[in-house]
């Protein structure tokens, strides 16, 4: 009988070793891809444009004025090979971006007027065409159209990747290439990071 109870306790021991050693593993994983998720909030500025409203003409045109002020924004920061230098030349350049807005709505006759900011922003999970980024809060170029109450539309400032034939993720950190490239490879961690982020924002209020 005691055998048997030794024998249980072992397994018992021997069990909860196992656990611990796996969840150990676990919060291991992934605080390396939270180290990586960090890196890419202090390397990355979001593009954040704001339609007037929900009517089509309002969506088209904030189509529109995305690409422009694309443009524009890579002219300031051109080949700016670091964070703090892009958004310092976005921050210097913020009347040339509002403006470059502004054109698009003057030439669709459009009787509201653009916004443009550089603010830190929250966002969730995003999949783009070619790359996906975690959720948190980024640096942003936001643009308010009008009153800003329709649907919105998010990508990336800088680097450039939100351009048309755009690739290059040489200003990012090395150990984020995979990360941000091949997303399938991280599913289960962008849920748990986009878990973490919500209830940091939550208790951040």
């Amino acid at each position: 009988m005691m055998r048997k109870i030794k024998t249980l306790y072992n397994r018992t021991l021997l069990l909860r070793a196992m656990a611990c050693g796996l969840i150990l593993t676990v919060l291991l994983n992934l605080a390396g891809f939270s180290a990586q998720c960090a890196a890419l909030e202090e390397n990355i500025v979001r593009l954040h444009v704001i339609a007037n409203s929900n009517d089509e003409a309002d969506q088209a045109v904030k189509l529109r004025v995305r690409d422009a002020v694309l443009r524009e924004a890579k002219q300031w920061y051109g080949d700016a090979e670091d964070f703090d230098t892009a958004v310092t030349a976005l921050c210097t350049h913020l009347e040339s971006l509002e403006a470059a807005a502004n054109s698009v709505l003057k030439a669709e006759n459009l009787p509201y007027c653009a916004k443009a900011e550089v603010c830190e922003m929250y966002f969730p999970t995003r999949t783009y065409e070619s790359f996906k980024l975690p959720a948190g809060r980024y640096r942003t170029l936001r643009i308010s159209l009008g009153k800003a109450e329709g649907k919105n539309w998010w990508c990336v400032v800088f680097p450039a990747l939100c351009m048309p034939g755009a690739s290059d993720l040489s200003n990012l950190p090395d150990d984020t290439d995979t990360l941000v490239r091949e997303p399938e490879s991280y599913e289960v961690k962008f849920k748990v990071a986009e878990i973490f982020s919500r209830l940091r924002e939550l208790f951040d209020a």
